[in-house]
């Protein structure tokens, strides 16, 4: 089964650090980064799709995906 999650933030090193940490943890990079304003922090936000291959578990919407 191949799992999706979606990871946002601000502009910022946390941001990266999440990223990073979800790459060592088995996820893979899925399609390019997105990056906008938000009008209303007056800040730019990030947002990266990663996916991983979870095998031999039926999807469960109860469970954390990082619990896959």
């Amino acid at each position: 089964m191949l799992i999706y999650r979606f990871l946002t933030g601000d502009d910022d090193s946390a941001f990266c650090h999440k990223v990073t940490k979800a790459l060592s943890e088995g996820w893979a990079l899925h399609g390019t980064p997105t990056y906008a304003y938000d009008g209303f922090t007056k800040k730019m936000k990030c947002g990266q799709a990663v996916t991983r291959i979870a095998k031999d578990q039926p999807y469960d919407p109860e469970k954390k995906l990082v619990d896959f």
